[in-house]
């Protein structure tokens, strides 16, 4: 992975994400957990009650995995996101995975090097995840968003406790099994476009699913590029709510 691949487009396809109203973009709280002996946060977004199900004691969750830019930086539009989502039903933590490294944003010239550390936080972001109050712990998925789509693949298929991946623009991650037989149901979704991550990554992953015969749905934009317009969101929005309910 190089520059090129890892920046990160202004805006989410997340945001248009199904009916529900946003609850806040504030988080509940602020939460922390350890991974290689540092503290890395976690904004932590509660579901709306009875939202996906009235009669559910826990409801299905997500962390919500930011791209190269930080959230000190673009972090409001991933938080409106996550309120969002939430507002539909799911918990979703938007962890803030680059406290391993001590980073505000990414460092392309150190970003090979930290990117395993990185793909470790979010592996132990999973298991504060499964521990929070009112998780289904056999309903956890991840989204992420470029870098954050790469490190959601590889977190994936190392952690079988994921039950579904949201991928947004992202790179093929180095450390992806060359099978994608370990990836849970997938959903990938790139605008055609793209000049900073091209398209060749989603048909790469593409022809790693099919090969896997894991259950999975790719959506590449014509004419979009690293951010989708206002129609490819809605479209990309309503894919991602079908895709969650039918996995999660």
């Amino acid at each position: 992975m190089n520059r090129r691949h890892l920046m990160l487009g202004a805006t989410l396809p997340l945001l248009p994400f199904g009916r529900a109203a946003a609850q806040d973009n504030r988080p509940d709280s602020m939460h922390e957990f350890t991974s290689g002996g540092r503290r890395v946060r976690a904004e932590w977004f509660p579901a709306a009650a009875g939202a996906l199900s009235p009669a559910a004691s826990a409801s299905p969750a997500l962390l919500l995995l930011h791209g190269a830019d930080g959230l000190a930086y673009g972090g409001d539009r991933y938080r409106l996101a996550a309120g969002i989502v939430a507002g539909s039903g799911y918990h979703v933590g938007l962890v803030h995975y680059l406290d391993r490294t001590g980073d505000r944003r990414v460092d392309y010239g150190t970003l090979r090097d930290n990117y395993p550390l990185w793909a470790e936080a979010v592996r132990a972001g999973v298991g504060w995840l499964a521990t929070q109050p009112g998780v289904a712990q056999e309903r956890l998925g991840l989204v992420g968003i470029s870098l954050g789509g790469a490190l959601a693949l590889s977190t994936a298929a190392a952690d079988p406790r994921i039950k579904a991946v949201v991928e947004y623009s992202g790179p093929v991650p180095d450390d992806l099994p060359g099978s994608g037989s370990k990836l849970p149901p997938s959903l990938v979704l790139h605008g055609e476009a793209d000049r900073i991550v091209p398209a060749s990554h989603a048909r790469r992953l593409e022809t790693l699913l099919q090969a896997s015969g894991n259950p999975h749905e790719v959506r590449i934009y014509p004419g979009e590029g690293h951010v989708l317009s206002a129609m490819a969101q809605l479209d990309a929005a309503s894919r991602v709510a079908s895709f969650l309910a039918r996995h999660l």
